[in-house]
């Protein structure tokens, strides 16, 4: 999400991305309507920086938020996060981006952090021991244990995003199990995914958020491998439609 190298808000969307630099400050009307900044958030278990960039108008109602990915594994939404964060910002929106949450879990190709942990296991509402560390779903010593994790907590809570878009793999699907039906229909029919209900995992970060921001937090389940240009175009023009008037 955060780095300066490879991969982390209808209502509010924040979107997670890397960002290599910052510009401009939120003061004065201009400012605030054309704010292009990268905010450090924090580092991973390794030292790795995370931030988010923060595009569009600082002020607004609408607080967007995305997530390119959370599972190392998982790093096909990084592209599209990228491709919005590099973008023209919303006129009438205040945008996050974090590319890449799991810097360290990209680097090794892994699921979960530098200590094992599935960070979409992490997050408190609902969370209960599960698995040990290294295995595929182990959800760590308690809720938020993990760096990442409470720098994700940390982000909400402060933009308290109406809309936020957390990209994972591999199912190819919109998850219609929780969050803003209108914006998952939407969005789903854009980009040419079937909408259907998945199941809601303990400890997972949109279930989490969803209890911070009645409905606002979705998951984008994208095809498994790396997304071809048109297709990163095409998710990343979904996602900017969602901040629209």
């Amino acid at each position: 999400m955060f780095w300066c190298g490879p991969g982390a808000l209808l209502a509010t969307v924040v979107i997670f991305v890397a960002a290599c630099g910052a510009s401009g400050e939120a003061g004065g009307s201009s400012a605030r309507r054309g704010v292009r900044r990268a905010v450090p958030l924090g580092r991973s278990v390794q030292g790795r920086p995370i931030s988010a960039v923060e595009l569009g108008d600082s002020r607004a109602a609408r607080r967007v938020l995305v997530v390119g990915c959370v599972h190392g594994d998982e790093p096909a939404g990084v592209a599209v996060a990228d491709a919005i964060a590099t973008g023209p910002g919303p006129a009438h929106a205040d945008l996050w981006v974090v590319s890449a949450l799991n810097p360290d879990g990209m680097a090794a190709r892994t699921r979960g952090n530098a200590h094992g942990v599935d960070l979409n296991r992490n997050f408190p509402a609902g969370w209960r021991p599960m698995g040990a560390p290294g295995s595929i779903h182990y959800s760590g010593t308690g809720p938020l244990s993990e760096p990442e994790s409470g720098l994700a907590a940390s982000l909400v809570r402060r933009i308290r995003p109406t809309v936020a878009l957390w990209f994972h793999q591999h199912m190819a699907v919109v998850d219609g199990s929780e969050g803003p039906r209108d914006v998952e229909r939407r969005f789903a029919r854009e980009v040419g995914l079937p909408l259907r209900a998945l199941t809601d995992h303990p400890g997972s970060a949109t279930g989490w958020e969803n209890t911070v921001v009645r409905d606002s937090a979705f998951v984008v389940e994208l095809p498994a491998g790396r997304l071809g240009v048109r297709a990163v175009r095409r998710y990343a023009a979904a996602v900017r439609h969602i901040t629209g008037p």
